[in-house]
C-alpha cells in the first residue's frame, strides 16, 4: 500500500480521484482537518514572537502546542484510514458458504468495521479539540492572519462532518447496539459543538476584518 504521507500531493489527489477504494472520504476528511490545523498553526506562529502580542504570547504558545498535537493526529489518520479500510474490504471478501464460514466472516467484518470506525472517530474528536483552540485564537491571533483562522475553522468543521459520516457508515456492521447508541450520541453532540465553535469563530473573524488589518 502506498504511503500517502510521504508521497507527492498530486499522487494523493490522483489516487483519491481514481476508481479505487482508497484513499476515500475518511482519509480526505482527515487531510482537510490537518490543513485546517496547519492554517491555525500558521496564524499562531505569526503571533508568537511579535512585540505587540507579548501580553498574549504565553496563551498563544499553549494554543499552538495543542493545535500541532491535533495536526499530527489528523496527518496520521490520512494514512491509517486507508489501511483500516483495506481490512474491511478483505473481510467482506471472505467465503460464506458453510455456517462456520458465515460465522467467521461475520466476526471478521465486525472487527474490521470496529477498527474502521475508530480512526475517523478519533479524527472527529481531534477536529473538535482543534476548533476549541481556533475559537480562542480568533480573539488573540495577529489580525493580519485572521482570514487564515477563518479558513482553519471552515476546514475543521467540514473535516468533522466527513469524519462523522465515515464513523456512521461502519457502525451497523459492528453489530453492537449499545456501542451504536453511544457512538451516535457522541456524533450528534460533537457535530453540534463543532458547528457552534466554527460559527463563533467566523463571527469573530468577520468582526476583525471589519476593523481592518493592523
Amino acid at each position: 500500500m502506498a504511503d500517502y504521507l510521504k508521497g507527492p500531493l498530486l499522487g494523493y489527489l490522483d489516487a483519491a480521484a481514481a476508481g479505487t477504494p482508497t484513499p476515500g472520504g475518511g482519509s480526505v476528511s482527515a487531510l482537510a482537518g490537518a490543513l485546517g490545523a496547519a492554517m491555525a498553526a500558521m496564524a499562531a506562529n505569526f503571533t508568537v514572537g511579535k512585540k505587540q502580542f507579548a501580553a498574549v504570547e504565553p496563551e498563544v504558545k499553549d494554543l499552538l502546542d495543542k493545535i500541532e498535537s491535533v495536526r499530527r493526529r489528523l496527518e496520521a489518520a490520512v494514512q491509517k484510514d486507508t489501511e483500516v479500510y483495506a481490512a474491511v474490504s478483505e473481510a467482506f471478501k471472505l467465503p460464506r458458504v458453510s455456517p462456520a464460514e458465515k460465522a467467521a466472516r461475520k466476526l471478521a467484518v465486525s472487527e474490521a468495521c470496529r477498527g474502521a470506525m475508530a480512526v475517523p472517530l478519533d479524527a472527529l474528536r481531534a477536529c473538535r479539540e482543534a476548533l476549541i483552540s481556533v475559537r480562542r485564537l480568533a480573539e488573540l491571533a495577529n489580525p493580519n492572519l485572521i482570514t487564515d483562522v477563518g479558513v482553519a475553522a471552515l476546514l475543521l468543521e467540514a473535516a468533522a462532518g466527513g469524519a462523522a459520516l465515515n464513523v456512521a457508515v461502519n457502525v451497523p456492521s459492528v453489530g453492537d447496539q449499545e456501542l451504536a447508541a453511544k457512538v451516535g450520541a457522541e456524533l450528534s453532540a460533537s457535530l453540534a459543538e463543532c458547528a457552534k465553535l466554527s460559527k463563533e469563530t467566523q463571527d469573530a473573524v468577520a468582526a476583525k476584518m471589519a476593523r481592518g488589518a493592523k
